[in-house]
């Protein structure tokens, strides 16, 4: 599709995304398998919830505009599992990050508009236009990559260049 046809919040979020989403995949492709049950401190997510977290953030862009609304009281998705291979966690990547470009992609200016609530039970968390979901999914999910990147600091795994060069290496756009 030529990027004149798409939406013009799609132009803005869709490059952004796709970047976000290689730049996760860095970090993620670092992330120990045999330590997703190592936590830094006991009110910490384990490694392994975190990783999935982060892959569930980048999935609920597509939610967002499959659905109205989200009721966390009654979310169970079992996608949420931890992998057991790094294959395995890059694919989920993979698959969360196209449905969300493909929702992105289909998306109109009124579909951004349109009005999304996350609850529990009654309890109103957070009601947002799509447009206003997505770009908190899309910070949300680079807030705990960052996060991820102390776990693996912190279990001694080389830390991936991100927006910079880290500690372990050069920087590479």
């Amino acid at each position: 599709m030529e990027a004149t046809l798409l939406a013009p919040l799609t132009q803005a979020l869709l490059p952004e995304l796709q970047h976000e989403l290689e730049l996760t995949r860095r970090v993620l492709e670092r992330a120990p398998v045999a330590q997703f049950s190592w936590q830094p401190h006991p009110k910490s997510m384990t490694l392994g919830v975190l990783v999935m977290h982060v892959i569930d953030l980048i999935g609920g862009i597509a939610n967002t505009f499959e659905t109205d609304e989200l009721d966390l009281s009654s979310y169970d998705d079992p996608k949420l599992a931890p992998p057991t291979s790094t294959a395995e966690l890059l694919q989920r990547l993979q698959e969360s990050g196209a449905a969300a470009c493909a929702a992105l992609t289909a998306a109109t200016p009124e579909t951004f508009e349109q009005t999304w609530t996350m609850r529990y039970h009654e309890q109103i968390i957070m009601r947002l236009t799509r447009a206003e979901v997505v770009r908190h999914l899309i910070n949300h999910s680079v807030h705990h990559r960052g996060q991820l990147s102390v776990y693996l600091r912190l279990l001694g795994v080389p830390v991936p260049s991100i927006y910079g060069p880290s500690a372990d290496e050069e920087y590479r756009p």
